[in-house]
């Protein structure tokens, strides 16, 4: 059966052809204004969207609704949102050299060390800053890795996105409509001391593992920690953020595996350490967080 396009996904991917298309080849500062207008017309509008980040926002720092830094911090974070798609424009055009010149990392020995060794590494990531520059620098200091992608609509978007990510050096599995067998192929690729790059503080389905986050009850993947019990790999939760006109990486240290308990017990155990690593992450760099869909068990609808 053929897939059903809306208007609505036909102008999105059409945005995002010509986006790839037209961007490079013009100037970046004026690009870039351009997006921080779009950025400020949609926080105006005060939309959907933004009124969710802005819910988000007011747990994490725990301003009320309706302050004004609140309101600014908000603005902040859809600028930022806005930044990450026009430099998404913008990366395939960048020599990996740039890439890794501009990228300042802290922690990367933790992926050094255990790749070095043979050891495969998961990184687990929150929505923040500009990922696909993170697993660009990745890439470009010499380890490619593997990563799911979360299948768009319409269809010709998600090959856009995949064959973006590619471009990049990416290893690239469908979340969903692949051969079914992802969990298997992440973890042969972190058996052969490898690295996989997941997303990893949102997942609201009956597989997603229940945690303590900013005060409230959430689910985050299962899969970051049951890959790293599953095969011995270090999890490693990493924070992305911006620098200025550049970019910044936090690796933080393995969280540690408990030496007793069962398999749920200790996936449990690393899914809240994980959680309670991108809280401190996100409290220190709030409007980088690109989290506008609800989040919170108690925040969804009955």
């Amino acid at each position: 059966m053929s897939e059903k396009v809306s208007f609505g996904d036909r102008v999105v991917a059409a945005g995002f052809a010509a986006g790839w298309t037209l961007v490079p080849l013009l100037p970046e500062r004026p690009t870039a204004a351009v997006f921080r207008f779009l950025a400020d017309r949609v926080w105006r509008r005060g939309g959907k969207s933004v009124r969710r980040l802005e819910s988000n926002l007011a747990r994490v720092t725990g301003l009320e609704p309706g302050n004004r830094e609140l309101s600014e911090l908000t603005r902040a974070g859809m600028r930022s949102y806005f930044r990450y798609f026009h430099e998404v424009f913008r990366l395939p055009s960048m020599s990996s050299e740039e890439i890794v010149r501009r990228t300042h990392v802290i922690g990367a020995e933790h992926i050094f060390t255990n790749l070095e060794a043979g050891r495969g590494v998961v990184l687990a990531l929150p929505h923040m800053g500009n990922w696909d520059a993170a697993g660009a620098w990745l890439v470009g200091v010499g380890h490619p890795f593997t990563t799911v992608a979360e299948r768009l609509r319409p269809e010709s978007l998600f090959r856009r996105y995949v064959a973006f990510r590619e471009g990049l050096g990416m290893e690239v599995l469908p979340l969903t409509g692949g051969d079914g067998h992802n969990f298997g192929t992440l973890a042969s690729r972190l058996r052969k001391g490898r690295a996989v790059c997941l997303p990893a503080e949102r997942d609201l389905t009956k597989s997603g593992i229940e945690v303590r986050f900013f005060g409230a009850t959430t689910k985050v993947p299962a899969g970051p920690p049951l890959l790293a019990v599953q095969t011995g790999a270090a999890l490693l939760p990493a924070v992305v953020y911006f620098v200025g006109d550049e970019w910044g990486i936090h690796i933080h240290e393995e969280v540690p595996m408990p030496e007793e308990g069962t398999r749920q017990e200790k996936v449990a155990f690393l899914a809240q350490r994980m959680a309670e690593v991108f809280e401190k992450g996100i409290s220190e760099h709030p409007d980088d967080w690109h989290m506008l869909q609800r989040l919170w068990l108690e925040d969804l609808p009955r």
